[in-house]
């Protein structure tokens, strides 16, 4: 790992070592089976088309605050209505500003399907995740050893988790195949300098088997660049920051989307 990386690893580990003092883990699969049924998140993202998976990050380390006051309910039910297939959540705080409170709340505000993004690396997390309404979880593979992300993501599915499993070269695209992952993401993001080059995406999809859902993940702002991932087989796209930035986020969604305006009663 980067020591980048690595410093966010660390941070996640104590917070979720915080956590457990807080919340016994007896407590969290209580929770667990009282959530309401999962919503469709790999189905989301294979649906004919290119599928968005808008992303509701308020900063990050590479390109600070993007957003000031951010309001979730208002941002998620934008991005349902422009035409994303399911929202991606933040739910790191030290780096991205995020919490579980803010899952909690997207997934009561859309009716979409929610993906719970941060640095998975203990079983523990995917119990908050399944216990706060996620229907899928991040696991980035450079994040984990060999043995961590095949248990994790044994985990995941375990608890009825989709799991989107994140790689960004070809050593990572390897491990995540040796456990079968059904989402692949490609981050187009060297986590070593934070630089973004979509043509990893196109390097390492040459490599992904038929069958699996492709999820292109960075550097993604135009429908130009959609038109292009699609032509090769890309599945769905997450942006983030785009949208986050964005005077309305809604019409910028349509635009990613080309879906059209809702009819008026």
């Amino acid at each position: 790992m980067s020591i980048r990386l690595e410093e966010l690893v660390a941070a996640t580990r104590d917070a979720v070592e915080w956590r457990k003092r807080e919340c016994p883990r007896e407590e969290l699969e209580r929770q667990a089976a009282a959530r309401p049924e999962g919503r469709p998140f790999s189905e989301a993202l294979a649906r004919p088309g290119t599928s968005l998976l808008a992303e509701h990050k308020r900063r990050s380390p590479s390109a600070g605050t993007i957003r000031e006051g951010a309001g979730i309910e208002d941002i998620v039910l934008a991005y349902e209505r422009g035409g994303a297939a399911a929202l991606s959540i933040l739910t790191e705080e030290a780096h991205f500003g995020g919490s579980l409170a803010d899952l909690r709340a997207a997934r009561e505000a859309a009716t979409i399907p929610v993906l719970r993004k941060d640095f998975h690396i203990d079983p523990y997390q995917l119990l908050e995740a399944r216990a706060a309404g996620a229907d899928a979880v991040l696991i980035v593979v450079g994040s984990v050893s060999r043995t961590e992300l095949a248990e994790l993501y044994a985990e995941a599915r375990a608890l009825d988790l989709d799991a989107l499993v994140e790689v960004h070269d070809e050593e990572e695209l390897e491990l995540a195949l040796e456990v079968d992952a059904d989402i692949i993401g490609i981050n187009n993001r060297d986590l070593t300098d934070f630089s973004v080059d979509l043509g990893r995406t196109f390097d390492l999809l040459v490599d992904v088997p038929a069958g699996k859902t492709v999820v292109s993940e960075s550097g993604i702002s135009t429908r130009e660049q959609i038109d292009e991932l699609e032509r090769v087989g890309v599945d769905a796209v997450l942006v983030g920051e785009t949208l986050m930035r964005a005077q309305d986020p809604e019409a910028a969604v349509r635009e990613l989307t080309r879906s059209e305006e809702p009819t008026q009663a």
